[in-house]
């Protein structure tokens, strides 16, 4: 029996099997938005399969891009191979991946309410909480959602590590507590490099795969890799509501796994330094950051492979030193988004959160940061002098409840 291959190499040959069959190396993009039908009854057949979810039939027809594509379908088997899935269904945006999740877990089965542990992505909580999709939405800790399900729940949402404050909730145990129910984790923190919901017992990992999958801040995406059923499910959601990824995306996005392992060493071991040097200054009042604390509950040594390179902070000078620093550094890019080969800085309460209810919404003196490939020592010079300017700056670009709340 050949030994299983290391995550590395998964990550550099997944979803190429059919390129030497094709007589190519390096991926191809198939641009085509409609392909030739071989009769009308094979392609009327094609057609059926795809739009209420299969995949296309061997002797048939792709028919139409909005419900196959060969480039999106590689990305779509290499990222299912990374994340242990039978399938994985690929969207034009990490948004469009949880609105199709909730819909067929809700509306589509007649089960209209959704448990979320918070804390989640803004866009998340806010589309939860919004009832644009029609749901009923009931928000928790992680200990809570047992007392949390109804009769008609359909769905539990959770993202772990957690959007802002690095948040750990225990896969296992969330599953245990949601029974029948299926649950879905946000993993685009973790990554499959650090962590496989699935192997966990969640029904699907979700990634806003415009963050670490594509790594260089160039294309936006979605993925969720599940089971071929729940794929199935997927996909005609997708087919409906158009909310295709586009092939020149889904290239850059599968080009982006090859180097997913190496980039996430290299910047999870910088973020490592950065958070041992931001726990020893004045201007600090909290750092956050998986392990930090030890692991007391033991969940990061069972089911991630690592603590990330995200960071979060609280400012010791409340909102105006939050503002401050923000708008100080060099090689911090004070931007939304995460997980590329340069490093970011943001305000999550301002920007990412904003949409979230007030009880809910990060504190104003916390910031995110997102860590690149630069030179470490060179990240630590850009934040120390960042920390300098502190002095004297006075909070601006944010309500005035949001200052004050800092104070």
């Amino acid at each position: 029996m050949t030994a299983p291959l290391h995550p590395d190499t998964v990550a550099v040959h997944a979803g190429r099997s059919d390129l030497e069959g094709l007589g190519v190396h390096a991926l191809p993009i198939d641009l085509s938005t409609t392909n030739p039908l071989p009769d009308i009854e094979r392609g009327g057949d094609s057609y059926e399969a795809m739009a209420t979810g299969g995949r296309p039939p061997a002797d048939g027809s792709l028919v139409y891009a909005r419900l196959w594509n060969p480039t999106v379908a590689r990305f779509e088997d290499a990222l299912a191979e990374m994340e242990h899935a039978e399938a994985a269904v690929a969207f034009g945006s990490g948004m469009a991946a949880m609105t199709a999740v909730i819909l067929a877990h809700t509306n589509a089965v007649g089960r209209r309410h959704v448990v979320a542990v918070r804390p989640l992505y803004g866009g998340t909580d806010h589309l939860l909480g919004s009832g644009l999709l029609g749901v009923d939405t009931t928000y928790c800790e992680p200990h809570e959602i047992a007392d949390a399900l109804r009769p008609d729940t359909g769905l539990v949402v959770l993202e772990t590590p957690a959007n802002p404050t690095l948040d750990l909730t225990d896969i296992a145990d969330a599953v245990r507590q949601a029974g029948s129910v299926p649950v879905v984790v946000d993993n685009t923190f973790a990554t499959p490099v650090l962590q496989n919901p699935l192997d966990h017992g969640a029904a699907m990992s979700l990634h806003s795969a415009t963050k670490y999958l594509g790594g260089h801040g160039d294309v936006i995406g979605g993925v969720v890799a599940c089971s071929e059923q729940t794929a199935e499910a997927l996909r005609r959601v997708r087919a409906v509501t158009g909310a295709l990824l586009h092939p020149l995306g889904a290239y850059l996005l599968h080009r982006g796994l090859t180097t997913l392992p190496v980039r996430m060493r290299q910047q999870q071991e910088s973020a490592r330094r950065i958070v041992q040097w931001l726990i020893d200054r004045p201007e600090i009042e909290e750092v956050f950051h998986p392990g930090l604390d030890g692991d007391p509950d033991g969940i990061l040594a069972r089911q991630m492979r690592g603590s990330g390179a995200m960071i979060a902070m609280r400012m010791r000078g409340g909102y105006a030193a939050a503002s401050a620093v923000v708008t100080a550094t060099s090689l911090f890019t004070h931007a939304v988004s995460l997980g590329g080969v340069d490093s970011l800085i943001q305000h999550p309460a301002a920007l990412t959160h904003r949409p979230v209810p007030a009880e809910a919404r990060p504190a104003a003196d916390l910031l995110r940061l997102s860590i690149g490939l630069e030179n470490a020592d060179d990240l630590i010079a850009d934040l120390a002098q960042a920390f300098a300017a502190l002095p004297g700056t006075e909070p601006v670009g944010v309500s005035p409840e949001a200052a004050r709340s800092s104070r």
